[in-house]
């Protein structure tokens, strides 16, 4: 029977990219099949191919695999099954195949041929592997387990196929096998750490303590210099009952290495754990203030004596007063410091906090967590003055944080620093990167656009507002900003109004919102609708500034409410309004225009 071409299989499977067995998916099956094992006995089977066979043969699979680079797969398809009518027994081409049938969900017709691959090339270590590999991803744990066996046998220079016997044999509790892979590592790479704890592991699974510690012991006697395995003997020892022998450890290493930072902490915990309170405490100090000790290991320390004062009395006197006298030590390390803080917000002590803070800055100014963390403080308690010293510094150590420009900028505005501000936004609007957030870009215009304004340089305020409208349309500040500023100097009327009305639209009931947008209806001379709009404002819960209180006045003065209007008036004068015609207003009872600009 002829194989169906497969450029009749459904469109739509043609859109699936090829994939390696390692991430073809299919179900799994129950199967009673044995794995594919080659022996010595079987032999490798080959195709006889004259010269003229194999020159055909080798460029059909090429050309077979330079379809499959340009992802024309049902070519590739056509190429590799011609192949194989020239030589039905080539593994090559039988790998290819079957890969095509994993990715086309078609997994059992796709091991069918793989087993045939790897039958006929039995040196090949990697269709071995590759069958190993489909073989676990359905499932097929026996077949993964016979085949895996046989690699290790067949490829004893590859450590793969020993890493995946060990995790399928310690999956199924088969810990004799486990132990005899591992004595068979061992032998290849030699006595190590990672496998002698996996050794004692299994001993102790096995519940065969004398083992275990001999292989702990043997490791430690592998290396007698290094008194990292004697801490480990002694640390298993600890936790295994064993606690003379222990300790007599832990005294030995310490006895020639006074400053050994895990004896420190082994003896620590041994003194913990024989209740010893006192002699454990007074361990810790000699650990955490001993300056040859690593500061990741004290962090380390501090870490756990931080979780078991928490899971006890949550008394932190006593973790307070270590972190201070570590600290005394003057470290260069800015960690220590930080986890110190860090504790003290969680515990609600922010003031205690910040002077930690302002240490973190000291010894690492590129810190941006301790910064942000004060900035925020500083922000909280509206300290210009310290929001200013912080961003300064912020943006020297971390010219690349626009947030510190954006905070400097507000905060020199608030300091009446106008051309500061502008140099500031200048200088943030060059750290820009296609990354950027458009808000972020678009606030650094509108604020430049406001200090433009106050300098009286109103088209480089505009321009400022338009390029803040370019990265975001709906920045409700610019919008309102540049509204209120075209109004005040009567152009573009219509212009202002489109722009106030998105601002009402998005917050209705902000006072400075409406009372912009009121103003614009009275300067266009629709005056009943920029009463209604005064009027909300006027409600507003917010507090009323002196100019909004009189455009109340100017608006109902318009509506023929003369004596409203001169009560709004007289209201402006006494919260302090600059205005230059205000007092005229009342005096004269009636609406006065104030000079153009």
């Amino acid at each position: 029977m002829k194989t169906r071409n497969i450029r009749h299989l459904p469109a739509c499977l043609w859109g699936i990219a090829l994939i390696g067995l390692l991430t073809a998916c299919g179900s799994p099956r129950q199967s009673v099949q044995t794995a594919v094992i080659p022996t010595k006995d079987m032999g490798i089977v080959r195709d006889t191919l004259s010269p003229e066979q194999q020159r055909k043969y080798d460029y059909f699979y090429l050309e077979a695999m330079r379809m499959k680079m340009q992802r024309k797969y049902d070519a590739a398809f056509d190429l590799l099954q011609h192949c194989l009518r020239i030589s039905p027994h080539a593994s090559s081409a039988l790998y290819e195949v079957a890969q095509y049938y994993v990715a086309l969900k078609q997994p059992e017709r796709g091991e069918a041929i793989l087993e045939q691959a790897v039958r006929y090339a039995p040196d090949n270590y990697w269709y071995a592997q590759g069958l190993v590999n489909l073989y676990l991803q359905q499932q097929e744990t026996d077949k993964a387990t016979a085949l895996l066996e046989d690699m290790t046998a067949r490829f004893p220079d590859k450590l793969d196929p020993l890493y995946n016997l060990l995790d399928l044999y310690n999956r199924q509790e088969k810990y004799d096998k486990v132990l005899a892979l591992l004595n068979q590592l061992e032998t290849k790479m030699g006595k190590s750490e990672q496998i002698s704890m996996e050794k004692f592991r299994i001993y102790v699974q096995q519940q065969d303590k004398e083992n275990a510690f001999k292989e702990i012991e043997s490791l430690a006697a592998e290396y007698p210099k290094d008194t990292r395995y004697q801490v480990v003997l002694g640390d298993v020892y600890l936790d295994n009952g064993k606690k003379e022998e222990a300790y007599n450890l832990y005294r030995k290493v310490l006895d020639a290495e006074p400053d050994n930072a895990l004896a420190l902490y082994s003896l620590a915990n041994y003194y913990e754990q024989t209740g010893q309170t006192a002699l454990y405490e007074q361990q810790l100090d000699t650990l955490l203030l001993n300056k040859k000790v690593e500061p990741d290991v004290k962090m380390d320390v501090m870490r756990r004596l931080i979780v078991q004062n928490e899971q006890t009395d949550k008394d932190s006197t006593r973790v307070i007063a270590l972190f201070d006298r570590i600290l005394e030590q003057d470290t260069d390390d800015p960690n220590m410091p930080m986890l110190y803080a860090q504790y003290l917000l969680s515990k609600g002590m922010n003031t205690q906090a910040w002077p930690v803070m302002e240490r973190i800055l000291q010894i690492d100014p590129t810190n941006t967590a301790a910064r942000m963390t004060l900035l925020g403080e500083a922000v909280r308690k509206e300290d210009y003055q310290d929001i200013i010293r912080l961003c300064e510094a912020g943006t020297e150590s971390n010219p690349d944080m626009l947030e510190f420009y954006f905070y400097l900028a507000i905060a020199y505005n608030q300091a009446e620093r106008t051309d500061e501000v502008i140099t500031t936004c200048r200088k943030a609007l060059t750290h820009i990167t296609p990354n950027s957030k458009k808000e972020v870009v678009s606030d650094f215009y509108a604020v430049m656009g406001d200090a433009y304004h106050i300098k009286a340089m109103d088209e480089a305020a505009y321009q400022a507002y338009d390029s803040a409208l370019v990265y975001n349309p709906n920045n409700i500040g610019a919008l309102n900003n540049y509204a209120y500023y075209l109004s005040l100097e009567r152009k573009n009327l219509d212009k202002a109004e489109e722009m106030s009305y998105k601002t009402v639209k998005a917050e209705p009931q902000n006072a400075t919102y409406l009372d912009t947008y009121a103003w614009i209806l009275f300067e266009k001379g629709n005056y009943v609708q920029a009463r209604l709009y005064i009027d909300q404002a006027m409600k507003s819960e917010e507090e009323k500034s002196a100019e909004v209180v009189e455009h109340c006045g100017d608006i109902y003065y318009m509506v023929g409410e003369v004596e409203q209007a001169i009560g709004y008036w007289k209201q402006a004068l006494e919260l302090g309004s600059d205005s230059k015609t205000l007092k005229q207003k009342i005096e004269q009872r009636k609406y006065i225009r104030e000079p153009d600009k």
